[in-house]
């Protein structure tokens, strides 16, 4: 899970994305773009994420990888790793390739998304993110993944299709 920022030059605002992406299958499972990002925001991701992944409390927990940031240090997203049994590791200070999958994303992103336009408005900003993990997790292939989209890559696992050769983080 990590932040990224950008730039509206219609309003002369930044907005701030959340993402928080599952690094078995490379996809987006959840993400928050605002014009904050708060640790509400990040709880709510990381909620969200595990939701999608018919997670629930009381289940085995993926390990929930962060860099420092006040988001990820805030006594709430503590409060909910631990109310969730998530264990959180945070990586050490300018560190990011221990965090190498989100911020490859992030690079993605920046390259393929943001670079490419020009925001007006935060609600082309949003609109534009929206459509991007969309065809990021439904069409964008990934060598790593046997060159398959992400959501792809999960299902085709899920049905037991590519069960002798790969294997799920969490079993």
């Amino acid at each position: 899970m990590d932040l990224k920022y950008g730039y509206i030059a219609g309003t002369s605002q930044f907005f701030f994305q959340l993402s928080a992406i599952d690094v078995f299958d490379r996809s987006i499972v959840g993400y928050h773009v605002g014009l904050s990002a708060t640790a509400k925001d990040a709880c709510r991701v990381l909620i969200n994420a595990l939701k999608k992944r018919n997670l629930t409390p009381g289940m085995k927990m993926p390990v929930i990888r962060t860099d420092n940031g006040p988001q990820f240090i805030a006594k709430l997203f503590k409060e909910t790793c631990d109310r969730w049994n998530i264990k959180h590791e945070r990586i050490p200070v300018k560190t990011p390739n221990m965090n190498a999958y989100i911020e490859s994303f992030h690079s993605i992103l920046e390259d393929e998304c943001y670079s490419r336009h020009e925001f007006d408005s935060f609600m082309e900003v949003y609109g534009a993110i929206s459509e991007y993990i969309d065809y990021y997790n439904n069409r964008r292939r990934h060598s790593s993944i046997k060159y398959m989209a992400p959501n792809e890559f999960y299902k085709a696992f899920t049905k037991g299709q590519l069960a002798n050769s790969v294997q799920p983080l969490i079993a």
